[in-house]
């Protein structure tokens, strides 16, 4: 069960039914909605759950609910108390609206509204909460600034189309996503956070967030100039005059525009501090006249041209039209009146650059998605119904304006819509005025929101400071807006912000194209939008467009844009905390994981293709200190089973018990594991199973651990060396047994001894790393040397292989052919025959040595195993039974015994003879001997690893894991 979905029970919760203390009373009929939730344990004053009516108190009486008649009024008791009725329908019983989950992060919901009250405030719907102010986004200045006249009728309206296309896309890709589910603020952020994970939703949203801050300035500034240009006088600093030609241009001082804009700023902040409300009162007053100025327009358009009108005016025309119809580039000056030798050429992309912006604002909506009634309703249908009509409306203004003046009119007369409009140029300067005011407002509305919900998030600690409680206004983030709006109207020239705010824009619509494209394609069950108008090729290709007018608009900008939101990105890996929210990457990964699962079949891997995927065994034959979960040491050797960190490994851990006892033990020692997993930096995850007993957990984990050919392939494990000293009588048996299940499932085995002295990755090693191959292991051991030689600790040792041959004649051939299978195999080393003579005759001298005897050794085991067998034998005289061992009959031959102990006494004299001194000695490992009982195994495996300090005890398994081949 996803957070925020139904009920909001802990999964991890044990069942109530084991708690034998805990009393519930039954859901009586004429109890109220007020749900407490405590146990009812004797002695204590608190209730369990049960409705309660409101004000009213709980008994500390333990026993006054727990009657057995209350117990069976409930008619759904076998299910439980926490029923679906009283999880789903408690608020809407009472007429009360189930509040939605603050959060998708664990713990979150108490650490945003905790120790406050939730305020609630006026939720808006379709219109007033996403078609005003996306109309009011739109509708800017750039509306009555004609492109006509540089792009021709046919360019503009492919400029209008491409855009327009642009913007709807991305509407159908947000429409797609904000009806996936229940929508917290934070618009296309919380969007697309949750659909590509929050290092790509951070980063993007805080570029979205710093181009809506700095396009409210623009807005602002936009609204100054045209005041100042409609009302000179108004000035306060003389204005700057330039003379092209026979043309005098006047433009306003920049020291007026600052002043202005600081103060117009400023007004705009403590409308939004008002908050929602006086916003949605605002608001109307500044579109209405927008759109009367409009109408003004097209009646000024359609009744014709007026008596003092240019000539360049001809009314609408037919001749006009086709005249117009083609492009007309060329250069202007930096006011954009048309000069031959102008500083500006103009094309289609630099006309895109220009007009673009007036598309923008389709987010203006889902940035106030937490003021929404129905954001699932209200954003699709609010968002696509202002994006389309406003395309509509510039595709008409497109023809009307080809058709009405000649193309030097349209070249010269900046507001020529004022020229035209009815009754007079006064009710467009108000209109262009109010537009980019409302634009502004909205900005200003929606980017301390969007930074909010960033901060909300909890991911980048240093916009804590940004937080805000659910229902209230987000004061601190309107003040930073604030700040970065008045600097940049303080700057007053925007020719270098504007084109980056239209590539953050365009990367935000990337970003939800790109969201919608990833969820639409791996169509997870949890994608079932509402909206069901949308295709991922739709998704894929407004992706594709607005990628293509980034770039067309400026290549240079894009990049900074790209690399600004890139370092974000990098920062929020680095310095951000971890947020699981089920973003699509992590679904794209389980299904790319799936699917490689399946290419690789259930047949064997190619030796080429093999990787060790060892499954550590945690367990240590001992105690580790508390909260140790694992051996320091096994995670390093881990480490080093793998080339360049390439693999799995799995740390499995048994505890003995119950299961329905011990899991939340296990779940707990989980954790613990996994995050010592994390701190040595080790690729691998963590599994901890409940047994009876440890080789009954081992049997089950070798059966069911992995899937396909990801299963483990290698069991490492320590060896005990501890068994004898402290008497841990019952080592012996798991020991053999763990090793006998490893055989029969076929993995391989890894026994680590010496583990406690085993290096890190800064200790480095010198002197030889020796391998006495003795039995066919399919290459293993020599795979073993060769992966340590790639880690720094071993980099300086050389590797020796020692190979044993029966007869003397035997001893150069031998060593022929395992130096031809190295060299075939691309191996450097050293290879030594060692014959039988030789061990026999090393064995007999060393048995006179006084210090680290190895007869003296074989003596002491000799002895203590015949005296664990007379026990063994007295035991089974004494109950009348054969001779057995856990359960199963064992047979005992004293003279195998015997020639078992020899043997190891010969290979244990030969290592020391010869590898003393080695960083590490790889020996092959016996495979315990049938029906023999596993205190004897254990005896010869102590005389083998006598007074070596630091030993790998190898098994191979039936399969290469090197080939010869390329």
């Amino acid at each position: 069960m996803e957070r925020g979905e139904i009920g909001g029970v802990d999964e991890e919760a044990p069942p109530t039914i084991s708690r034998p203390q805990q009393r519930y009373r039954a859901v009586d009929s004429h109890d109220r909605a007020v749900v407490q939730m405590a146990s009812m344990e004797p002695g204590s004053s608190a209730a369990a759950p049960r409705y309660m009516k409101p004000g009213a108190h709980l008994s500390s009486d333990p026993n006054s609910h727990a009657t057995p008649k209350a117990q069976s009024d409930s008619k759904l008791e076998l299910f439980g108390f926490d029923s679906l009725v009283n999880i789903l329908g408690l608020k809407s019983m009472t007429g009360e609206q189930a509040q939605a989950p603050s959060s998708i992060r664990d713990g979150e919901d108490m650490g945003n509204t905790s120790g406050r009250r939730m305020e609630t405030e006026a939720k808006l719907g379709t219109l007033m909460g996403v078609f005003v102010p996306c109309l009011q986004n739109i509708l800017g200045i750039i509306y009555y600034i004609l492109i006509v006249g540089m792009g021709g009728i046919w360019q503009s309206l492919v400029l209008v189309t491409f855009c327009g296309s642009c913007t709807f896309l991305t509407a159908i890709s947000l429409s797609a996503i904000a009806t996936n589910g229940a929508m917290k603020g934070g618009g296309p952020y919380y969007l697309i956070g949750r659909a590509l994970g929050p290092e790509v939703g951070v980063s993007i949203g805080l570029c979205f967030f710093l181009g809506n801050a700095v396009a409210g300035a623009m807005y602002v500034l936009g609204a100054v100039e045209t005041f100042l240009d409609a009302v000179p006088a108004a000035g306060f600093f003389k204005e700057s005059v330039t003379v092209v030609g026979t043309t005098t241009i006047s433009t306003p001082s920049l020291h007026d525009l600052q002043v202005y804009g600081v103060i117009v700023t400023i007004l705009l902040c403590f409308i939004v501090f008002g908050g929602v409300k006086i916003i949605n009162k605002v608001a109307p007053a500044f579109l209405m006249p927008v759109l009367f100025s409009i109408l003004c327009v097209y009646i000024g358009v359609f009744s014709g041209p007026k008596s003092n009108a240019s000539k360049g005016i001809t009314g609408l025309s037919i001749i006009t039209l086709s005249d117009n119809w083609s492009a007309g580039y060329q250069r202007t000056n930096d006011a954009g009146v048309p000069d031959p030798n102008g500083s500006i050429f103009w094309d289609f992309n630099a006309l895109l650059g220009l007009f673009y912006p007036a598309v923008t604002g389709i987010m203006a909506g889902s940035n106030r998605s937490a003021s929404l009634k129905d954001t699932q309703r209200s954003i699709p249908v609010g968002t696509l119904s202002a994006t389309l009509s406003t395309t509509v409306m510039y595709l008409f203004s497109v023809f009307l304006f080809g058709a009405l003046a000649t193309r030097e009119e349209l070249l010269t007369d900046r507001l020529l819509t004022a020229t035209v409009a009815w009754p007079a140029p006064a009710v467009i300067y108000i209109g262009i005025i109010l537009s980019t005011l409302g634009a502004a407002l909205q900005s200003l509305t929606g980017a301390p929101r969007l930074l909010a919900a960033i901060a909300n998030d909890d991911i980048l600690p240093v916009l804590n400071c940004f937080k805000c409680f659910d229902g209230t206004e987000p004061h601190v983030a309107t003040l930073f807006t604030s700040f970065i709006c008045i600097s940049c109207v303080v700057i007053g020239n925007l020719d270098l912000i504007t084109p980056t705010i239209t590539m953050f824009f365009l990367l935000c619509y990337a970003g939800v194209n790109l969201s919608c494209f990833l969820l639409d394609l791996l169509d997870a069950p949890s994608w079932r939008p509402r909206w069901k108008f949308h295709h991922w090729s739709m998704s894929l290709i407004g992706a594709f467009l607005c990628v293509v007018t980034m770039f067309m608009i400026s290549g240079t900008f894009t990049v900074v844009s790209l690399a600004l939101a890139s370092l974000i990105y990098y920062y929020v890996s680095l310095k951000g905390k971890a947020g699981d929210w089920g973003d699509g990457f992590k679904s794209a990964y389980f299904q790319l994981a799936l699917r490689s699962l399946r290419s690789l079949g259930a047949n064997q891997v190619h030796p080429k293709n093999w990787y060790p995927i060892p499954l550590i065994f945690c367990r240590p034959w001992g105690k580790l200190p508390e909260n140790v979960p694992c051996h320091p040491k096994l995670a390093d050797f881990a480490n080093f089973m793998k080339k360049k960190g390439r693999g799995m490994s799995i740390f499995v851990s048994i505890i003995d018990g119950d299961y329905h006892e011990s899991a939340e033990d296990a779940k707990t020692a989980c954790r613990q594991l996994s995050a010592y997993i994390d701190y040595k930096r080790c690729e691998g995850v963590a599994e901890i199973i409940v047994a009876r007993s440890m080789s009954d957990g081992f049997r089950s984990i070798v059966q069911t651990m992995g899937l396909g050919n990801l299963k483990p392939n290698i069991v490492v494990m320590r060896y005990p060396e501890i068994w004898r000293r402290e008497n841990l009588t019952q080592i012996p048996s798991t020991f053999v047994s763990i090793i006998n299940d490893c055989i029969i499932a076929n993995k391989a085995v890894v026994i680590v001894k010496g583990l406690d002295e085993w290096p890190n990755e800064y200790q480095r090693q010198f002197g030889t790393i020796d391998l006495y191959w003795i039995v066919r292991d399919g290459g293993l051991m020599l795979l073993l040397s060769q992966l340590l030689l790639t880690k720094d600790s071993f980099e300086s040792c050389k590797i020796q292989v020692f190979c044993i041959a029966e007869e003397d004649n035997e001893a150069g051939e031998l060593k022929a052919d395992v130096r031809k299978f190295l060299y075939d195999l691309r191996l450097q080393a050293e290879v030594i025959v060692v014959t039988m003579k030789s061990m026999e005759a090393r064995a007999e001298s060393s048995a006179g040595a006084k210090k680290d005897d190895p007869q003296d050794a074989y003596t002491s085991a000799q002895s203590r195993i015949r005296t664990h067998l007379s026990e063994m034998k007295e035991t089974a005289q004494r109950e009348g039974r054969p001779l057995m061992e856990d359960g199963s009959q064992v047979m005992v031959n004293e003279q195998k015994v015997d020639k078992f102990l020899d043997t190891m006494l010969k290979l244990n004299a030969t290592i020391l003879k010869h590898s003393r001194m080695a960083a590490v000695v790889l020996v092959s490992l016996p495979p315990p001997p049938r029906n023999h009982p596993a205190y004897c195994f254990m005896e010869y495996m102590d005389l083998l690893v006598e007074n070596v300090p630091r030993m790998l005890i190898v098994r191979g398994y039936r399969r290469d894991v090197v080939t010869l081949f390329t």
